[in-house]
Parts: structure tokens; C-alpha cells; sequence
């Protein structure tokens, strides 16, 4: 038997909508519509447009209908720390912040005046990031939107509101805000509450394979999904749904889920919190089936896309493909900044910033693209390599071979380096890792599959690209 479901997959830098083909020896995408995701600069800060990208993922539903007649589910994935908030009637009360507009600093200096970040940790286990949905109510506390919010939803599950009507938050994303307990399994309330925040804009929790209901009457007319169609809770915060596609077969593995920002980090059945922990800025948020994603965020390929935009408006066409196979050319050794710089964090003049840090820290300035190229790809291999060491060395698992799934599963260089650094090898794809972690739960929820997590991966295992990079000089070969 196979059916067909919709993943609707939405990261930093775009959205996607998929349709996913799944039997017990099936797993087929196919790309029914992708989409720019820009934020807007306005006189307030920067912005995501909601409502741009809910009118996308109707027409990409509408084009996957077109594929597929029959969808049988849809689920929503993207990032975490970021919300919506719902007056009492369910109208969106604004645009969401960016996590990169600058308006938390604000909030991180009162919840740490409020809360020791030692306790802070050892109640949510989250890494110190002043992204954290925590720093951002914090920072809107006194608003009239916080004041007249009955409601906080994450951005996919703020896409599932418009697309089922149910308000609730899916757990994998709730473990991304610094006000969930990972022990429990819930809402930290007594620390919302101790920060002030208003604890009853936080939403009943679900979990992936949750059924959410059905579609609405007005999406399915504009879409032409069927009446049967229904929405799935997946993994919706975007790791979450990619760790369930990291291919691993009976190993001990890292992964590297690569895109705008990297996820670095192993599975276990249990978090890790004390002190080591917070020292080393390692989060616990929870996976699928109740496992705990340890890991640090890295800030990941946003750099190398803020450079390529930088050089895109100097003029002149800039290839991709051309600038990394230049870099790889490039003699080892060159300068390594670290990525987690916060002045990293923010849009800008990138390599105006790289040859600032690299003047400060007394290193040789890039003289060309494909050096600052090259400085950033040694540089996150580097950060890579230290955050696999830590998560070792915190969790007491030992780690054979890391997964790289994501966009950076297709940068060779990257993947070599970051083999070279770690000494281990490196197993590359799938690309799309997000989406098939969403489709497989769908499918599971509708018993097209059955199985743990390890029967899920061993059928993105049997029919998914990978590639393996061995360290040092050996070459990459295909894996079977």
C-alpha cells in the first residue's frame, strides 16, 4: 500500500511544500512548490510576513493537489524560537519578529536579573541564545499586542491554526523557547510565571502523530484538497523532522542537520542538564518519540549566504559552485574566526565583518572570495569539530560516523573539511531530510508505516543518495 501526504517545510531562507510518496519499501518527494522567504524591514524592526507565507503554502497545497488528487495529510515544519499571538477572536495580532531583530537585549537583561541563568538551565536546558522565544516576551512585556493576546502560537503551528483551526503547540517547537521543562515534558509555568510572563497564552502541548483535525472548508476550496484530507503534528520544529531522517543504521552518530543555522548534536534517551552543560551552551530539545535532541546551534551557512548577497548587489554574477570549488583549492591553514561571534548574528556586510574579526584577532585578512570562502568553511568544520567533542564528552556516547543531512549535505568541501576535523568519517544526505522526517511521521500516524525511529531511518537509508567522506586524504565514494 501507498498513499500520498503533504509536507509543508518552511526554514529561514524559504519554504517548500512537498509530496511524499510512502510504502513499506517507498519513500518518494516531489517538489509541488518552493518559495523565497524574505523578511521586512519595519520603523518597529524586522519582520517575518506571515501572511505572504501563508498565501505561498496555499498555492504550493493547491499545486501538490494538482500532483496528487488524493492527499491524505498534511504537517507543517519550520523553525523555532519565533510566535504569532492570537487575540480572543483568533485574529493575528501583527507580523512575528525575526529572531534577528534587535529588540531582545532588552529582554535577555531582565530575565537574568530576574533569574540566575543557572537556574535558568537547570529548569529548561536550553543553550543561551538571545533568539530564545523567552528574551523575546520579555522584550514585549507592556506591549499592547502581549496585553491583548489570549494566545502564542509557534510559526508552524500558527500555519496549522489557519489551516485546521486548532490552537495548540506541537512539543519538539515548544522546547526551543527556554520556557519548556524537558524532565516533565511540559510548560515551565512556574518559571513563566516567576519572569512575569502571561502563562495563559501557552497552549495545550501535542506531539507528532497527533491528529489535528481536518482541513478547513475555505482551504479546501481554495486548494482542492478532499474532505478527508487532515492535518498531522509532525516533528514541527524543523530538526526535529530532520533527525528523523538522518539515515543511521545500528551506530553511534552525530549529526549535522546544515542549513542557514546548523544543529550539531547526538539523540538521547534523556537530557543533560548542570553545569558542565550550561558552560558548554548545549541545549536539550525534545525529538520524536520522547528522545532529547542534545546539541548546539552553530550559526551555520548564514554566513556564506550573507556574503553571497553582499557580492550579488556589489555587481557581476557570483556562482556558487565556482567559489566553493575555488576555495577548495586553497592551501589549509588560512584564518578560522568563530562563527558564534554575536556580530555575526544580525543582516549586513559579512565579509566586511570577517575582515574585522580576523584584524582584531591578529589573523590574515581574506584577499579574495574564494578566501573568504574558504576562512568560512574551515571556520564552521572547526566549530563542528568542537561541538561533536563536547557533545561526547557531556553525554558519555561515544560517536563512529556523523550524519550530515540539509542543504550543507551538498557542499563537498564542507563535508571534507568537516571529515578532516572531527576524524571521523562523514555520511552526506539526504539533502531533503526535513521533509521526509515530516512525511514518515504522517505516514506512520496513518499506518502506511509502523515502527521506531530506527525503522523509520533504515527506509530513508534504502532509498535516499548518501555520501560518504572518509578524513584526511581518502577520497569520498557512494554508499550503497
Amino acid at each position: 500500500m501507498t498513499d500520498t501526504v503533504a509536507a509543508v517545510d518552511l526554514g529561514a531562507s524559504s519554504g517548500r511544500v512537498m509530496v511524499g510518496r510512502v510504502g513499506p519499501r517507498t519513500l518518494e518527494l516531489e517538489e509541488a512548490y518552493r518559495f523565497a522567504n524574505d523578511p521586512v524591514v519595519l520603523p518597529d524592526g524586522l519582520h517575518w510576513d506571515a501572511l505572504r507565507l501563508y498565501h505561498e503554502i496555499i498555492e504550493g497545497l493547491r499545486r501538490a493537489v494538482r500532483l496528487t488528487p488524493s492527499l491524505a495529510s498534511v504537517g507543517v515544519d519550520g523553525w523555532g524560537v519565533d510566535y504569532g499571538l492570537l487575540d480572543p477572536a483568533g485574529r493575528l495580532l501583527g507580523n512575528p519578529y525575526h529572531y534577528r531583530d534587535g529588540r531582545t537585549a532588552a529582554g535577555v537583561e531582565r530575565v537574568h536579573a530576574a533569574v540566575p541563568q543557572d537556574r535558568l538551565y537547570a529548569t529548561t536546558g536550553t543553550q543561551f541564545l538571545p533568539i530564545n522565544t523567552v528574551y523575546q516576551l520579555e522584550a514585549a512585556l507592556g506591549t499592547a499586542e502581549l496585553e491583548a493576546a489570549s494566545a502564542l502560537l509557534m510559526i508552524p503551528d500558527l500555519i496549522g491554526y489557519w489551516l485546521a483551526g486548532g490552537i495548540h503547540v506541537e512539543a519538539t517547537n515548544a522546547s526551543t523557547t527556554g520556557l519548556f521543562d524537558p524532565v516533565a515534558g511540559s510548560w515551565a509555568l512556574d518559571l513563566v510565571r516567576e519572569l512575569g510572563l502571561p502563562a495563559a497564552i501557552l497552549p495545550e502541548l501535542v506531539h507528532a502523530g497527533d491528529a489535528l483535525g481536518s482541513i478547513r472548508p475555505q482551504v479546501m476550496a481554495d486548494t482542492g484538497l478532499s474532505r478527508d484530507a487532515v492535518l498531522t503534528a509532525v516533528g514541527s520544529h524543523d530538526t526535529a523532522s530532520a533527525v528523523v531522517g538522518v539515515p543511521a543504521a545500528d551506530e553511534r552518530f552525530a549529526y549535522i542537520s546544515c542549513g542557514t543555522w546548523t544543529l550539531v548534536g547526538v539523540e538521547l534517551g534523556a537530557p543533560v542538564l548542570g553545569e558542565a552543560s550550561q558552560k558548554a551552551n548545549f541545549t536539550n530539545e525534545l525529538g520524536v518519540d520522547g528522545r532529547t535532541r542534545y546539541l548546539r546551534n552553530v550559526m551555520g551557512l548564514w554566513l556564506l549566504q550573507e556574503s553571497m548577497r553582499v557580492w550579488e548587489r556589489e555587481g557581476g554574477e557570483v556562482g556558487l559552485a565556482q567559489l566553493l570549488a575555488a576555495a577548495a583549492e586553497l592551501p589549509p591553514g588560512g584564518s578560522v574566526i568563530d562563527v558564534d561571534e554575536p556580530g555575526f548574528l544580525p543582516p549586513g556586510d559579512m565579509p566586511a565583518r570577517i575582515a574585522a574579526h580576523c584584524r582584531a584577532t591578529d589573523q590574515i585578512v581574506p584577499s579574495s572570495r574564494p578566501a573568504f570562502v574558504r576562512c568560512i568553511l574551515d571556520s564552521l568544520a572547526s566549530a563542528f569539530a568542537r561541538a561533536i567533542a563536547d557533545a561526547r564528552r557531556l553525554s558519555g556516547v561515544d560517536i563512529d560516523v556523523i550524519h550530515v543531512v540539509g542543504g550543507g549535505s551538498r557542499n563537498e568541501p564542507l563535508c571534507q573539511l568537516t571529515a578532516d576535523a572531527c576524524g571521523l568519517p562523514v555520511i552526506a544526505g539526504p539533502v531533503e531530510a526535513t521533509a521526509l522526517g515530516n512525511v514518515l511521521v504522517q505516514a506512520r500516524a496513518r499506518g502506511l508505516i509502523s515502527g521506531d525511529l530506527a525503522t523509520l531511518r533504515s527506509v530513508v537509508r534504502a532509498t535516499q543518495p548518501l555520501r560518504r567522506y572518509e578524513p584526511a586524504a581518502h577520497a569520498p565514494t557512494r554508499v550503497a
